[in-house]
């Protein structure tokens, strides 16, 4: 049984067609929230938006997005923005590990692609969906990191480095959500 704490708050959830992000996003969605999808892939993004109506969820929207292209971003936001009318929370899942290897053995391009994704598309997405989250009057914005994060895999390397600075882009995002 659901307490529907989250009836119609409205809640955009980054790489989540399955795994961790799919779980999410149909916990909020039985908790009555209206639920916004994504992933790099249209067939993904169908599927989900399937399952999770089938789970009982009503409103829910599929959008593709790739979180390192603005314009990816964009229309992730416009998408929420015109179906439910705001954004009450946004959850940043997506990331990525194109490569296993200690952190001084991994390549520059490998480096700059675990960034991109996993800090750098967590801060554009926060600081473009700020506006939205105040506009409703306040929300949430939650950055799913990894125990990574506090005790590196030596075979993850530069991918346990992005999970630590993502608790950093959280402790210093907080400071300007809370003004």
């Amino acid at each position: 049984m659901s307490v529907k704490r989250l009836q119609d708050k409205i809640c955009v959830v980054t790489a989540s067609t399955d795994g961790i992000g799919y779980a999410i996003a149909k916990r909020l969605g039985i908790e009555g929230a209206k639920i916004v999808v994504s992933s790099r892939k249209q067939a993904n993004v169908d599927e989900a938006v399937k399952l999770l109506k089938t789970e009982g969820i009503k409103d829910v929207l599929g959008v593709t997005c790739h979180v390192a292209k603005e314009s990816d971003r964009k229309k992730l936001f416009d998408e929420t923005i015109k179906t439910f009318g705001g954004i009450d929370v946004l959850v940043s899942n997506a990331a990525v590990n194109p490569a296993v290897g200690s952190v001084l053995d991994v390549s520059e391009e490998v480096w700059d692609k675990i960034f991109d994704v996993n800090v750098k598309s967590s801060y554009l997405l926060a600081k473009e969906v700020k506006p939205f989250i105040t506009k409703r009057g306040g929300g949430s914005i939650v950055f799913i990191s990894s125990i990574g994060g506090y005790q590196p895999f030596d075979l993850l390397g530069a991918y346990s480095v992005s999970k630590t600075a993502l608790f950093g882009l959280t402790k210093a995002a907080s400071l300007d959500c809370v003004k």
